[in-house]
């Protein structure tokens, strides 16, 4: 299933790997193990911040996604999953589903 991560650096963390100059090389040894579709940075909420596209099988894949991120950078992670247009799509019917049963408001209250 294709999922958006999310990891977000405290500031004290960055700037340490930056004045070691671990922080290039310890995120690409990280992405090169998770080997992302898409890898993208930027700041949010004053952090150094990675929104990370990839594709995880299994659930249990879950520790050796986040761990790294936590233990380099005492990092903040948040995952979900991620559709693309024509999963969207393809999910239509789940949308008109829920539309027939609760389109018009919570029934009975």
């Amino acid at each position: 299933m294709r999922m958006l991560l999310k990891v977000s650096f405290p500031v004290e963390a960055g700037n340490a790997a930056i004045r070691s100059g671990t922080l290039g090389s310890t995120i690409k040894r990280i992405l090169d193990d998770l080997k992302p579709e898409a890898a993208y940075f930027a700041e949010d909420n004053g952090e150094r911040t990675g929104y990370i596209f990839f594709d995880m099988k299994e659930v249990k894949e879950l520790t050796a996604i986040a761990e790294p991120w936590f233990l380099a950078f005492n990092a903040r992670v948040t995952l979900r999953p991620a559709m693309t247009l024509k999963d969207l799509a393809d999910g239509a019917s789940g949308i008109e589903k829920a539309v027939k049963a609760y389109g018009k408001g919570a029934k009975g209250l």
